[in-house]
């Protein structure tokens, strides 16, 4: 139904009416599997973005503090989620791409689609489009994980100071 959104603004009708819609057409198409097309490329993504964020924000905070750049506050933990951030983001768009295209692909109930799997989508993406279409909307993404990283981050080194535990 979001993907249905571009064809909204261009004039167009949208695939679904609402959400029971949606559930229904997608079943009688391509049947209760349908349900779940574009899970793995989903749970790829996700753990891309967790890995990005969980492993760079402590050692940016860790190279904040040690460089002097700022002590163990609120603006080192700012530096290092703003990094956090960018680093979730580098790591996760390429997956973002090809989630969004396996999920919007269309498929015929013979089961013809566009792409096979995850892999196939990455590969036809960067012959047709080049390697950098695997960032396509890394600004907007990012505009959306910078926030989040930060009230996350802060908040959890808050929770910590609290708690009484060390920052490292």
């Amino acid at each position: 139904m979001q993907a249905d959104s571009c064809m909204v603004s261009k004039g167009l009708q949208p695939r679904y009416s609402g959400p029971f819609d949606a559930l229904n057409k997608i079943v009688s198409a391509e049947g209760f599997r349908g349900l779940w097309r574009g899970v793995l490329p989903n749970v790829q993504r996700a753990f891309l973005v967790n890995m990005g964020e969980l492993a760079c924000y402590d050692h940016a905070k860790h190279f904040v503090i040690h460089n002097q750049i700022a002590d163990d506050n609120v603006y080192a933990h700012t530096l290092a989620s703003i990094m956090s951030g960018l680093s979730a983001t580098a790591l996760s768009c390429p997956a973002d791409v090809v989630k969004t295209r396996m999920m919007n692909q269309a498929s015929s109930k013979e089961g013809n689609v566009v792409y096979k799997n995850s892999y196939d989508c990455m590969v036809k993406t960067v012959k047709i489009e080049g390697l950098r279409a695997l960032w396509k909307g890394f600004f907007p993404t990012w505009a959306r994980l910078g926030p989040w990283q930060f009230v996350f981050w802060v908040s959890y080194e808050k929770f910590r100071q609290i708690a009484g535990l060390s920052s490292f």
